[in-house]
């Protein structure tokens, strides 16, 4: 058992290096090759072996690339305003009410008191 876990977070509990996790779950991945078993060998869980491995295959364990950090140069270059066009509006399309066998056509611009009137008049 060549592990070198540093204690976890957890009392009892270590963290393993994630290189030492991904060796296992590609050897986890071959075929022929019993999970409980390489567990054992290593003194792991069997279910944490599972789970490095579904995390291999999900790519949670890829080979970490150089941490640097670059900058890179920025221009801010101001630009003319351009005018503000009024927004096209769709025509109102006219709406359908129906109640039992009546159809009433309302377009924009309807009188409110007379629509009301002729939906009170077709409920009656």
């Amino acid at each position: 058992m060549d592990t070198v876990g540093e204690s976890g977070n957890r009392k009892g509990r270590p963290n393993y290096p994630v290189d030492f996790k991904r060796r296992l779950a590609t050897s986890a991945c071959e075929p022929g090759v019993s999970v409980s078993k390489l567990a054992q060998q290593h003194g792991l869980n069997v279910n944490m072996l599972f789970k490095w491995r579904r995390d291999l295959r999900a790519g949670l364990m890829a080979e970490a690339g150089p941490q640097s950090t670059h900058l890179v140069p920025v221009v801010v270059q101001r630009t003319p305003l351009l005018p503000v066009l009024p927004s096209a509006t769709a025509p109102a399309r006219p709406i359908e009410i129906v109640i039992a066998d009546a159809v009433v056509r309302v377009s924009a611009g309807t009188d409110v008191a007379l629509l009301q009137l002729v939906l009170q008049s077709l409920r009656t």
